[in-house]
């Protein structure tokens, strides 16, 4: 049974949004929370449980701790909704290597907008269009999930921003040009997938353009 809803939400804000430098001794995946992030996590809770109400949830998580403790704050408001809780790695945050000096960041960042966001791969990490194939084999997932009887009313998925993008792109089929031409969501930003009358999910949420003036 297909969910009434897909509902994607970016991580909180995380200690390597505020502070780059983190990212040169501390490993991507264990990045925590700030306290704003915590907030963050915490009304968007509050956001989705007006969206569902005492409607069921299936919940799949990206394993990284900043995923995780948002998915716990988020709980606090629909945890008594929630059917299945499941982590899985295939919609982790893009990988961007490992340790890496500010600088050298900065420079991959240059060099990418450079080339291109989607096709650029980091060194000794991903691409876009690498996401975007385990992003691919996930949906397959979703869709046998969808198909056993009494699957909740919605589904929640906590991720992360380019993550999250690369899935509406994967789902809506979008194309290279329409994926670049907008920005990852805002920190724990719910972004809705409604389903219509003819089975099939519309995006309710709007995302930012990017402006190709800065």
């Amino acid at each position: 049974m297909n969910p009434k809803r897909i509902i994607l939400v970016r991580h909180g804000q995380s200690e390597g949004n505020v502070d780059k430098r983190k990212y040169e001794n501390v490993p991507d995946f264990a990045l925590n929370l700030t306290e704003e992030g915590i907030n963050q996590a915490l009304n968007a809770g509050k956001e989705i449980k007006e969206i569902i109400g005492q409607e069921s949830v299936h919940v799949y998580l990206s394993p990284f701790y900043r995923t995780r403790q948002t998915y716990a704050q988020i709980a606090k408001n629909i945890e008594a909704h929630v059917i299945k809780v499941f982590e899985d790695p295939r919609i982790r945050e893009q990988d961007w290597g490992h340790f890496r000096h500010l600088e050298v960041g900065e420079e991959i960042d240059k060099e990418r907008d450079k080339y291109g966001t989607f096709y650029y791969r980091i060194p000794d990490g991903e691409s876009c269009a690498d996401v975007y194939d385990r992003v691919s084999t996930f949906l397959d997932t979703l869709y046998r999930d969808f198909a056993k009887q009494n699957y909740p009313d919605n589904t929640l998925i906590v991720t992360h921003g380019m993550t999250l993008r690369l899935f509406l792109m994967r789902w809506f089929h979008w194309t290279v040009e329409e994926f670049d031409n907008l920005q990852n969501p805002k920190n724990c930003q719910v972004v809705i997938m409604q389903k219509d009358n003819n089975n099939r999910y519309n995006l309710i949420s709007n995302l930012a353009k990017r402006d190709r003036n800065t």
